[in-house]
């Protein structure tokens, strides 16, 4: 078959002039800095369109559906944002009702607020030893589909971006008794099916929508994602029907060849490729699990008491979680000795951990200097510790219950105020407030504001963490909805 990439690559060498888009004529003399401006092109001839793909972007989604062995796969290059809004944009009639687990991305509550959905939300296990969001059980699952028969699908993030996978298989099972289906956001758990090191993908354990971002753990450039639809539970035509809404009607060639590549590379490649990867990441676990003050979590023995309690279902070994809690140092902290000291920027800091992760393009060389810098930093540690014991308690980004007062889309849209953190205990907030990463909201549309709510933005704040939402000067401020606007949900 003829590939998007080679396509091209070759167009790119030809004399063709462009009296067309983008305005950059592929004229490298017009442009401040050097970008491969030879292959961005747009829908001209022989090279298809992606919203009506009959040619070349067909048989690139065709060999991304092979490779995983779906019914149907999608390119978005609007990242597993366009994904998500498409997919529960599809499952779910406008005004419907949808069971959403309540550690899901804000991409998720922004499809609720679109389509002025009804959520139903099931929280996930509480993980006190870990400090980390468990698996979504498939007891709740099942009682809230019998208290709530009028939810038309099941939405949930597996794995997490801590890297906890759900039982999705029975979760599955459980929609599908109840006549709904099941999307998963796997954005974090695109390499799953390339290796048996890794939990098995939603993809083959009757998920009917799976969204995965290619760009986080798989050689593709940032922004790339597909969609996969593995059943007819959802309608093919509505995926193409919000895909032409929620994805950008100029989509990059670039992107999608990257994309197109990616899915050639494993093609050929991925079993040598994920053999290497995978020695490599247990080796460097097994080095890093021996250190006593920056550890590992979770560890063997503690996931497997995880999983015996049934607060974690499987979990994705590439996500490589430091915890800060037997140190002197907080999540913060670590993440700054890492970048300044050994110019190591790790994927996400929260205040007693942070997470590296890992991935298939991963070095060896790369995980030894990982493996280097933080034995380094335990053995400072373990200096520090004879005199000095930690003043952090453990704390993490678990979901708390919060009241729904009122919809997302009534909160967002009715008549608002700034208001002072601590005189907003009691009000119903009327925007997100999120730490990004991992972008999972602490409050959403609609929520009562609580004093445990305004404690933990405070301890944040004082963590440095990235909090996102917030008002005024110094984020001393919420939006809330203005006492008369309030109606019940």
């Amino acid at each position: 078959m003829e590939r998007l990439y080679k396509e091209l690559e070759n167009y790119g060498k030809s004399d063709f002039y462009p009296f067309h888009m983008p305005g950059h004529k592929r004229n490298q003399a017009c442009m401040e800095g050097d970008f491969p401006i030879d292959r961005d092109i747009t829908e001209i001839d022989g090279f298809d369109d992606l919203h009506h793909s009959e040619g070349i972007l067909l048989e690139a989604q065709n060999a991304l559906s092979r490779m995983y062995g779906t019914r149907k796969s999608f390119f978005s290059v609007n990242g597993s944002t366009a994904g998500l809004l498409t997919a529960i944009s599809a499952a779910v009639k406008k005004g419907g009702q949808i069971l959403v687990a309540r550690n899901c991305h804000k991409a998720v509550y922004h499809a609720i607020y679109l389509r002025e959905l009804i959520p139903t939300y099931i929280y996930p296990h509480s993980d006190n030893d870990l400090g980390i969001n468990g698996a979504i059980s498939v007891s709740r699952v099942e009682r809230c589909l019998e208290e709530n028969p009028e939810i038309e699908a099941v939405l949930i993030t597996s794995p997490t971006y801590d890297g906890v996978v759900s039982d999705v298989q029975k979760i599955a099972e459980t929609a599908h008794r109840h006549g709904v289906p099941l999307i998963v956001d796997e954005a974090h758990g695109a390499h799953f099916r390339f290796s048996e090191y890794f939990p098995v993908s939603a993809v083959d354990l009757g998920a009917d929508v799976v969204i995965q971002s290619f760009h986080k753990t798989l050689p593709a450039m940032t922004q790339t994602a597909v969609l996969h639809l593995c059943s007819d539970r959802v309608s093919e035509s509505l995926i193409h029907r919000f895909f032409g809404i929620y994805e950008t009607s100029s989509p990059s060639y670039i992107l999608m060849s990257s994309l197109d590549a990616c899915v050639a590379k494993l093609e050929k490649d991925s079993h040598k490729m994920f053999a290497e990867f995978t020695d490599n990441l247990e080796a460097a676990r097994e080095t890093l699990g021996k250190c006593k003050y920056i550890r590992l979590i979770p560890t063997e023995e503690n996931l497997k008491e995880a999983q015996e309690k049934r607060e974690i279902f499987d979990y994705d070994r590439s996500k490589l979680l430091l915890s800060t809690k037997n140190s002197t140092l907080n999540g913060p902290k670590l993440s700054g000795i890492l970048r300044k000291r050994y110019h190591i920027e790790v994927e996400m800091t929260t205040e007693n951990y942070v997470l590296a992760l890992a991935a298939v393009g991963d070095t060896k060389e790369g995980f030894q200097r990982l493996c280097k810098a933080v034995e380094e930093i335990d053995r400072l540690e373990a200096a520090k510790m004879e005199s000095k014991s930690s003043s952090y308690k453990n704390s993490s980004y678990k979901s708390s219950s919060m009241k729904q007062m009122m919809s997302i889309a009534q909160a967002m849209d009715a008549p608002s105020q700034l208001c002072i953190l601590e005189e907003s205990v009691g009000k119903i907030s009327a925007e997100f407030v999120y730490l990004y990463p991992p972008g999972i909201p602490i409050i959403v549309p609609g929520e009562q504001i609580t004093g445990l709510f305004i404690r933990n933005v405070r301890r944040y704040m004082e963590q440095g963490l990235n909090l996102h939402g917030l008002c005024g000067e110094n984020d001393e401020k919420i939006n809330v909805v203005r006492e008369q606007a309030l109606e019940p949900v």
